[in-house]
């Protein structure tokens, strides 16, 4: 590195961004790297405290933090995921193309930033995105970083680490339990929370059947949704352990796998979920009608996305899993189900 005093620095050309900062109006690129500096740049630089100007040489084993932005940027973006344009001050950022899902290796995202001497941020795991949010930003610490250290980087990282998985549409069948409701003792109140959750996706709602505590009739309504080419099936109503409570022994005896009845999410823990072939079936526990967000919120999305979700899965909410009720919910902005 050749130190250059600013005021000398006319026709030198910067090699790096520097950074402005106003508080609470600006922050961000004042100087682009490869800006020749003029006259008039120097009171400027002078204000942004740099009394000095540093030119240096890349020797042939380094990398300039832009190029290993670069790097970065291709190690992490996956599918549905958008660059941005420009390498600002060192750091790439990812973008969404999509709504859906978005998904993080998180076990390489962490030996990546082990390595140190890089930093990789990104959203949680499995949390809903829309198209164009950010979703992550990366960059290499130093203004300049061994070609040695990222080539570690690239045999740490052998696919994409970062990807947006998105909705699919399904035609969806809801059959709500419970003889107080089908008798008419009731008003329903499960259809419009589930139909006000299920029109946040592209999916196609094939009815409500209401149906009393019987068996039978659950699994009769269950097949009429399946014979008009239901892909997903949703029971609300009668999920506790009560003995009168036959709902989650219907969708047992409907076949299928089990993935699991209970969860370790609060509101929720009563949920179920299984899958008829690649069908999935889910019975919701009372809580999901009055509650803001409870553990359907954390499935559903994956759900939609056509990700088959295992027992592990389920039981990886435990950490996250509780809810605080906020008076102003700002889910998915908040600790619930990361």
């Amino acid at each position: 590195m050749k130190k250059i005093k600013t005021i000398n620095s006319v026709g030198c050309v910067l090699q790096h961004d520097i950074t402005e900062i106003i508080p609470g109006e600006f922050k961000g690129r004042a100087f682009k790297k490869g800006h020749i500096i003029t006259e008039e740049d120097i009171p400027h630089l002078l204000r942004l405290g740099k009394d000095n100007i540093y030119v240096f040489e890349l020797g042939k084993n380094e990398l300039h933090e832009n190029e290993g932005a670069v790097i970065l940027g291709n190690l992490g973006k996956g599918e549905n995921i958008s660059l941005s344009d420009e390498i600002k001050e060192g750091k790439i950022n990812f973008n969404s193309e999509v709504d859906g899902i978005f998904k993080v290796n998180t076990e390489k995202l962490f030996e990546l930033n082990m390595l140190g001497e890089i930093s990789f941020a990104t959203l949680p795991n499995n949390v809903p995105v829309k198209k164009g949010d950010l979703l992550a930003g990366a960059r290499v610490i130093p203004l300049v970083i061994k070609k040695e250290k990222m080539d570690m980087a690239k045999n740490i990282i052998k696919s994409p680490i970062l990807n947006v998985k998105p909705y699919k549409k399904y035609k969806v069948g809801i059959i709500t339990t419970g003889n107080e409701v089908f008798y008419g003792r009731i008003e329903d109140k499960f259809g419009k929370v589930i139909l006000d959750k299920l029109n946040q996706y592209d999916c196609e709602i094939l009815g409500q059947i209401l149906c009393p505590d019987n068996k039978d009739e659950i699994k009769k309504s269950a097949q009429k949704f399946l014979d008009l080419g239901a892909t997903m099936l949703i029971f609300t109503g009668g999920m506790s352990v009560d003995p009168d409570d036959v709902t989650p022994t219907s969708i047992i005896e409907l076949g299928g796998e089990l993935v699991s009845y209970g969860a370790p999410v609060l509101p929720g823990s009563m949920f179920l979920l299984s899958y008829l072939k690649d069908i999935p079936m889910m019975g919701l526990p009372g809580c999901v009608m009055f509650a803001k967000k409870t553990v359907f919120d954390l499935v559903l999305g994956r759900v939609m996305t056509g990700e088959r979700l295992t027992k592990e899965d389920i039981m990886r909410y435990g950490a996250g899993g509780l809810c605080q009720s906020c008076e102003i919910c700002h889910y998915p902005n908040c600790s619930f189900g990361k």
